[in-house]
């Protein structure tokens, strides 16, 4: 398919979705597109309008200049900081303070700043921790801050804490004031000096002692995001911050010493680590990690850069077999390389779609290292099932088990799929010199 039908392609979808959104859930978080109302969860703590946060670049780069005034002008008027919830600091950093560092950086609008700058003070009171590590979970209004019911012992989660580096650093640019920086220079100087085994990070660390609670490693969930911060804040940082390098590489080579595998049918794979215990499983969210060891391939050992790119190319492959393995051609949210088909989700529990990005984000890097053009066709398959399968009649939904043809939707438009799973595939189809990779680091929800 010729990239600019494509494009076009992704831009109907966006329009599609947004004016679902716009129509029956404006200023909600997200749209349930089989009952025509909105969402709000409790995931932003009383922030409202997350699909309109997160959609803000996705507008303004495809060109969907009305649809973006629409989301300005809410931005403007009814975007209330001052709300009283219990947040994810992690939500609410990577979509709000993402989606706004976005929006002014790509528009120069200072009211997005002012917004951004007020919010970003709001998320401070998490770090009153003894460690400075924060807390997961803090109340916007009161300042009070704890940890996630389900995390293992009082724990904070390293893609959580380790997720902050690239807004916070701007928080400090923007607004002059270093406190920011200095959060989250903080948690990697604790990071850097705490004894890792065999050079892994695992998931879970105390706020309060600073030691490990569970030695449960993991590229996807709960660990992914962290990884693909440090070697986006050396390439932020003009590649000036040697410490984020050499901790991005050093991460890198513990990783493919421990959990890179190959399956019995020749895929690349990261397991899970569980205590030194290799869980032969990885997670949709693992596969952003195709496109992160591609762009991390120029600036490791010269004699590594050819191995790093195999590397990348090898798990985007495994990733896009996820996909064509399943009756809907969309990938399972975790599969497995154990006990019969491999890259297939065994359980039930395993088998949903929810609109996620990661795979389509790293064919959309993968794209733009190598142009071989197969990314483009995974792509399109992508695009297609999207179209056949998420597709309903006022917007799109994640699906229950992608194994079966009749869908069972979840009845849920989320706000990532917006923000990241069609602002890449328009990217995709683009040519390179819209968002360059050598001028835009795109964070873990944004731009």
């Amino acid at each position: 398919m010729p990239g600019i039908l494509v494009r076009g392609t992704s831009v109907k979808m966006m329009k599609f979705s947004w004016d679902n959104y716009k129509r029956y859930a404006w200023g909600k978080n997200e749209l349930r597109p089989l009952t025509r109302n909105g969402h709000i969860g409790n995931m932003f703590g009383g922030l409202r309008g997350a699909s309109i946060i997160d959609s803000l670049d996705t507008l303004y780069i495809m060109g969907l200049t009305e649809e973006y005034n629409d989301a300005k002008e809410w931005v403007q008027t009814s975007l209330d900081l001052n709300s009283n919830g219990e947040a994810s600091l992690f939500e609410v950093n990577i979509r709000y303070v993402g989606g706004l560092l976005a929006a002014y950086y790509l528009t120069g609008e200072e009211m997005y700043k002012n917004k951004v700058l007020e919010l970003g003070e709001k998320l401070l009171p998490a770090f009153n921790t003894p460690t400075g590590i924060p807390r997961g979970v803090i109340n916007l209004g009161s300042g009070t801050s704890w940890s996630w019911g389900w995390a293992s012992a009082g724990s904070s989660i390293l893609a959580e804490f380790g997720t902050l580096h690239l807004e916070f650093v701007h928080l400090s640019e923007l607004s002059g004031n270093p406190v920011y920086t200095e959060k989250v220079m903080n948690i990697r100087k604790l990071l850097n000096k705490i004894e890792k085994p065999h050079g892994l990070y695992p998931n879970f660390l105390s706020p309060v002692s600073g030691n490990w609670v569970q030695h449960h490693v993991s590229i996807g969930g709960l660990g992914d995001s962290f990884y693909e911060y440090l070697i986006k804040s050396y390439l932020m940082s003009d590649k000036t911050d040697g410490e984020a390098k050499k901790m991005y590489y050093g991460a890198m080579e513990a990783i493919e010493a421990n959990l890179v595998q190959k399956s019995p049918g020749g895929l690349t794979y990261m397991a899970e680590w569980r205590g030194g215990i290799l869980d032969h499983k990885m997670g949709h969210l693992a596969c952003f990690s195709g496109g992160m060891i591609g762009i991390g391939a120029d600036d490791g050992a010269p004699e590594k850069r050819q191995h790093f790119l195999d590397l990348a190319a090898e798990i985007t492959h495994t990733c896009h077999e996820s996909y064509t393995r399943s009756a809907t051609k969309l990938g399972p949210e975790a599969f497995r390389f154990d006990g019969g088909g491999e890259a297939t989700a065994t359980r039930l529990s395993d088998r949903y779609y929810i609109l996620r990005p990661e795979v389509i984000e790293s064919y959309m890097y993968m794209w733009r290292l190598t142009h071989d053009p197969k990314y483009r066709e995974w792509g399109w398959e992508a695009v297609e099932a999207l179209e056949q399968h998420c597709r309903v009649e006022s917007g799109f939904s994640g699906i229950r088990d992608v194994y079966t043809m009749t869908a069972s939707h979840d009845n849920m438009q989320q706000s990532f799929f917006l923000s990241e799973t069609l602002k890449y595939l328009y990217l995709l189809f683009s040519d390179d010199d819209l968002l360059p990779l050598e001028d835009w680091v795109f964070n873990t929800e944004e731009g």
